[in-house]
């Protein structure tokens, strides 16, 4: 039998304080730090797909990668958000059959899709 991956076992990426953007991960998003434990994340759909090199869909040119988070409550997620001071964008064209979206990044620029997806029984 062909073996494939079970899941993502991690997503890794340089920041210039790695414990204070763990801390803001952690506190914002519910993401457990990397430092304290590790995180434990609900089963349900996750999309994998590279994107063009030219793509504007993430932001700036030289950005390399995106992260995407389910979310069961886009509404209620965008309000804590908010309340915390953090800028949430949210465009029509963005919606789909698939689900609703908003974009924030973290403090260092990076950029952080959520998703609430359109069936929400995963």
């Amino acid at each position: 039998m062909k073996q494939k991956v079970t899941g993502i076992g991690g997503l890794f990426f340089r920041g210039r304080d790695p414990q204070e953007l763990a801390a803001w991960y952690q506190e914002h998003l519910g993401v457990d730090s990397l430092f304290e434990t590790v995180w434990k994340q609900e089963a349900g759909p996750t999309i994998y797909g590279p994107f063009s090199h030219d793509t504007k869909y993430f932001g700036r040119s030289e950005q390399q990668w995106m992260v995407n988070f389910r979310v069961g409550d886009l509404d209620a997620m965008i309000a804590q958000l908010k309340a915390a001071g953090i800028a949430v964008e949210t465009r029509a064209e963005w919606d789909s059959e698939v689900g609703r979206f908003a974009r924030i990044h973290d403090p260092e620029g990076n950029p952080i899709e959520l998703w609430e997806p359109a069936d929400r029984s995963g």
